[in-house]
C-alpha cells in the first residue's frame, strides 16, 4: 500500500509517518530536494538533500515519477518508491494530490487536521526555522487550513480524514484507522 499523509505544517505528519514505520512496519518514501538541510535533520534519513545540478540528472536518467516547486525549492520521488508492492509511506503537501492520484491511483491518501491550528503553529515555531521562512511557514498554514475546508473537490481527494489531538489518543486512531485501511 502506498500511504500519503497530508496536512498543515506542524500537524505531525512526519511524527505519524515514524509512528507507521515503527509500529506496522512501513518504509519511508524519501523525498529528495533541493531544499538546504536544517539543523538536526541528516541527509538520507527523511529527505536525500541534492543540488539543483544532481535532481536534474535523476530526472535525466528517468527515476523521477514526480517533481514539484514549494516554497522556492524542488522536490521529487522516485518511480521505484512510488510504485513499490511494499506499505510505504510519505508526507504529502497538499496542492500535488491532483497529480499524484493521476500517477498513483491507487494511493491511499490521509489528512489530518489539528484539532487546535494554534498548536500547530507552535510546533512549527519549534523548528527554529529562519525567521522568513518561519513567517511563510505560518501563513502557509492559515491558507492552507482554510483551503482544505472551503474546497470540496480538494477534500475529495482523500480517502480519510482524522484529527490530532498530539496525544496518544491521536496515536491510536492513526494506528488503528490504517490497521483498518490494511485489512480491506
Amino acid at each position: 500500500m502506498l500511504l500519503a499523509l497530508a496536512g498543515v505544517t506542524g500537524v505531525g505528519k512526519s511524527y505519524f509517518k515514524d509512528l507507521l514505520v515503527k509500529k506496522l512496519n512501513f518504509e519511508k518514501i524519501k523525498i529528495i530536494t533541493t531544499r538546504q538541510i536544517r539543523p538536526g535533520e541528516k541527509n538520507n534519513e527523511d529527505k536525500i538533500f541534492v543540488s539543483p545540478e544532481e535532481l536534474q540528472n535523476f530526472k535525466n536518467s528517468d527515476i523521477i515519477a514526480y517533481d514539484f516547486n514549494m516554497l522556492g525549492n524542488i522536490y521529487a520521488y522516485l518511480k521505484d518508491d512510488l510504485f513499490s508492492e511494499k506499505n510505504t509511506v510519505f508526507e504529502l503537501h497538499y496542492s500535488t494530490i491532483f497529480d499524484l492520484k493521476k500517477i498513483c491511483p491507487n494511493m491511499v491518501a490521509v489528512y489530518i487536521f489539528p484539532e487546535n491550528l494554534e498548536m500547530a503553529k507552535e510546533e512549527t515555531r519549534k523548528r527554529h526555522l529562519d525567521s522568513e521562512v518561519e513567517k511563510n511557514r505560518l501563513l502557509e498554514i492559515d491558507e492552507h487550513y482554510y483551503k482544505i475546508l472551503s474546497d470540496e473537490h480538494l477534500r475529495n481527494q482523500f480517502d480519510y480524514f482524522i484529527s490530532n489531538s498530539y496525544n496518544q489518543k491521536s496515536e491510536n486512531e492513526i494506528l488503528e484507522l490504517v490497521k483498518k485501511i490494511l485489512n480491506k
